[in-house]
């Protein structure tokens, strides 16, 4: 989930101008870099694994990257809405390189146990109330791009995240997006003190993207079909009907807590299948392949 406006209590949520809401053509926002472009630039995605219109030439005093049009707001988002309905040129995946769609944000904060079958899975109860960790920016890497095993760790695992930023009731939420939520579990659970914090956010450890898909976009951010494979292999499949907290309440239950700033990303919870809790745990390789996906969403590798 991104946020896109700074919002502090709950108070201050409910009483925020909101987003209109507008049922239209898919809106799918990109950061990305071209051979032929200076810097990173902004785009639309002509569909879920099509090409990118480069929504700077459109309009060359559009935002660069991902936070400035969030800070923008609505805006913003009307002129990436007229650009789809434009005959610009359309950059093929192969031309361009996909960043994350947050890059450097103030802060990634994870939910755990959201997910009922991943609690099941673990033979626990459902948490009362949402159990919150983090990442540190670093561990944010753009979808497509390597992840890097870390020398001190011997038990990587995949953990399939959706990034949601985005609530219909909520002022400050602008879409969706993937992540795989990567976690050493030997740092995590077993190394002295249980270093989670550690465990969680090695470089690389949050591949995000490639798309923010608004809010508007997405019938029903409670129900689409999610899953990850490691070369080839599906090893988690659920749905965010699964979801304990939905999208709303725990952007609202956090919101009591930290200062949401545009670019903010919360990863909202792991469905079943992660290697700690299968009966044959098989750990991530160099060259294993990693892909998650959820519906309407896209895939993140």
């Amino acid at each position: 989930m991104l946020v896109s406006g700074r919002r502090r209590l709950l108070t201050a949520l409910l009483q925020a101008q909101k987003w209109p809401f507008q049922p239209s053509r898919d809106i799918r926002l990109v950061q990305f870099q071209a051979p032929h472009l200076v810097g990173p630039h902004f785009g639309l995605e002509t569909g879920n694994g099509g090409g990118v219109i480069n929504r700077n030439a459109f309009d060359s005093m559009l935002p660069k990257m991902m936070t400035q049009f969030l800070e923008q707001g609505e805006a913003t988002l009307s002129v990436a809405r007229r650009a789809l309905g434009t005959q610009l040129p359309v950059l093929s995946r192969l031309e361009v390189t996909f960043l994350a769609p947050a890059t450097w944000p103030d802060k990634v904060l994870c939910v755990g146990m959201n997910y009922v079958d991943h609690c099941k899975e673990q033979n626990m109860p459902v948490p009362m109330e949402p159990i919150i960790f983090s990442k540190f920016a670093n561990s944010i890497v753009e979808s497509y791009d390597e992840m890097v095993l870390p020398l001190e760790s011997q038990d990587v695992d995949w953990e399939k995240g959706k990034h949601v930023k985005a609530t219909d009731a909520m002022a400050h939420v602008a879409g969706f997006t993937m992540a795989n939520d990567v976690s050493a579990h030997d740092w995590q659970m077993r190394h002295k003190g249980k270093q989670w914090l550690l465990g969680k956010t090695f470089d690389t450890f949050c591949p995000l993207g490639p798309a923010l898909v608004t809010k508007d976009s997405v019938a029903d951010p409670h129900n689409l079909k999610i899953c990850c494979q490691v070369n080839g292999e599906v090893v988690q499949s659920s749905n965010t009907n699964q979801m304990v907290v939905k999208t709303e309440e725990l952007t609202a239950w956090v919101s009591q807590f930290v200062t949401f700033y545009p670019g903010d990303v919360i990863l909202t919870g792991t469905s079943p299948g992660v290697v700690v809790f299968r009966k044959s745990p098989v750990l991530l390789k160099k060259g294993d392949k990693v892909q998650c996906e959820t519906e309407e969403l896209g895939v993140v590798v």
